[in-house]
């Protein structure tokens, strides 16, 4: 099955911040929906529009609050000026675009076809549209509503135009969308002074449960919130995270605990045209559903405290390796020794990470500064004086990924540190990375005195540049190379595929 992530790299180039953008509105986009009984898809154009570049459909998403538009698989279908002109209309004017139309799909045959409200609203990120959210939705459906589906409609317009904006998802709401409450669980509806609007009947019976004996309708949400939850620091959290979205700063999930109840809330901010307009507030009672989550809780926390001790039996390995250098007076003996402990402590790193981290994903950016000091420190020459800096973004990495990844840059890091300068002469190695939606382009340049003449990194006979080819080649799928740099010294670049090509 290919992931957003396989097809964005294999129709687009897009940056990466352009990317992970994209991951937290389709991290998203069930609850907008849900909240809007639509069916959703995401284009993306393989090219500039104006020049007849394809536009292709790389995510769907159907609601479960209704009926679905669209019962066969959109993703990987083409958009063609004549069935989806709002499409391009919307990617080349970066407006929201609604048409009506019979026809519910290209391709498929319809015995009874709805009639349906079609809406194109660009994402944009900074000045840039990188992509079209398809909103379909039945007509007949839109014009059956009660208190719920107005509550429900009135805010998916407003996230809507927030996405339009490039004010919606941001970093913090995709942080708090992680296992969060669904629209069907239950939704509150605040006005800009946090009075509720609307309470939809889960939502109430979750307060109900939490010990509510009146109705939530016309009453100030944060201060009824705070007089229930039991911890009186939790309930200080909730009434400020409630106050802060009606400020209009991103909210959050949060967990209380109210009278053997245990619910989980989430605060939207919603300002659609930079206007604030209130907040939603999503509810669910999570109490059956924690207990049978603790099992796996403890499981986790097993494979935890495995990475931990893992790093822990590792730096004991880089402790002893430290140990015999020291004591060995061979110093051919003593480098191979020195050169492993800085491998043994790159590993190490990685398993220190994942003993933090619950989802099996190292953030590379934090391994490597950790590691800058600790390869200069081992540095077999004098380089009291070399400066080792990171300049970009490495990313996040799955953990059968990340390993070989950071070896390879503390390999050349070392390389450039023990064989680009003179002992005692200053000098500066900086990692420069970029990443998009298919690569990860890494320079590790120096200033240094450069390559030797007739220097080939296949004919290399290094132990180390032995290692970052292979390692390279067998486990990442990338290519390296070792040229002149700009003006002075030696660039190292390498590439690694993401998405599809990283298999």
């Amino acid at each position: 099955m290919s992931t957003l992530s396989d097809l964005l790299a294999e129709h687009t180039d897009l940056p990466g911040a352009a990317v992970d953008h994209l991951q937290r509105v389709v991290g998203d986009w069930q609850l907008l929906s849900d909240l809007s009984f639509a069916d959703l898809q995401l284009w993306v154009g393989a090219g500039p529009v104006a020049e007849g570049a394809d536009v292709v459909c790389v995510a769907q998403c159907r609601p479960t609050t209704a009926a679905t538009v669209h019962p066969e698989d959109l993703v990987g279908s083409l958009a063609s000026t004549s069935d989806h002109p709002q499409v391009f209309e919307a990617l080349t004017t970066g407006a929201i675009v609604r048409v009506d139309t019979d026809r519910v799909s290209t391709g498929v045959y319809h015995p009874n076809p709805a009639h349906v409200m079609r809406e194109a609203i660009p994402v944009r990120v900074g000045e840039d549209i990188i992509a079209v959210l398809g909103r379909d939705i039945e007509v007949q459906r839109s014009k059956i509503r009660g208190s719920l589906e107005n509550a429900y409609m009135s805010c998916a317009d407003d996230l809507c135009q927030m996405i339009a904006d490039g004010t919606f998802p941001t970093l913090e709401d995709r942080t708090g969308s992680h296992s969060s409450p669904r629209a069907g669980d239950g939704f509150i509806r605040l006005n800009t002074e946090g009075i509720v609007e609307y309470a939809s009947p889960n939502a109430l019976s979750a307060y109900h449960r939490m010990g509510l004996q009146a109705d939530l309708a016309g009453q100030d949400l944060a201060q009824t919130t705070r007089s229930l939850i039991t911890d009186p620091f939790d309930a200080q959290e909730v009434v400020s995270d409630i106050q802060a979205a009606l400020a209009g700063k991103s909210g959050r999930r949060m967990e209380v605990e109210a009278r053997g109840a245990t619910v989980l809330l989430r605060t939207l901010v919603l300002r659609p045209h930079g206007e604030l307009a209130g907040a939603a507030v999503l509810v669910r009672d999570v109490t059956e559903v924690k207990r049978r989550d603790r099992a796996l809780l403890s499981k986790d926390a097993t494979i935890r405290e495995i990475h931990h001790r893992v790093k822990n039996n590792l730096q004991t390995v880089a402790a002893l390796l430290r140990l015999q250098a020291r004591r060995t007076e061979n110093e051919e003996a003593q480098l191979a020794l020195t050169e492993s402990v800085r491998r043994v402590t790159s590993i190490a790193s990685v398993h220190e990470m994942l003993s933090m981290s619950v989802d099996e994903e190292v953030d590379l950016d934090e391994v490597v500064d950790r590691l800058l000091p600790i390869m200069a420190d081992v540095a077999t020459v004098n380089t009291a004086r070399i400066k080792v800096r990171r300049e970009g973004s490495l990313g996040v990495f799955s953990a059968e990924r990340a390993t070989p990844l950071v070896m390879v840059l503390t390999e050349l890091v070392q390389n450039a540190i023990e064989h680009a300068f003179d002992s005692g002469e200053n000098g500066t190695v900086t990692i420069r990375s970029e990443r998009s939606a298919r690569w990860l382009d890494v320079i590790i340049g120096d200033d240094g005195r450069g390559l030797p003449d007739g220097f080939s990194l296949e004919g290399s006979d290094r132990l180390g540049l032995q290692i970052v080819r292979t390692l390279v080649t067998a486990e990442l799928g990338g290519s390296i190379g070792l040229h002149p740099g700009a003006d002075v010294g030696t660039d190292a670049v390498l590439r690694v595929p993401l998405g599809r090509r990283s298999r």
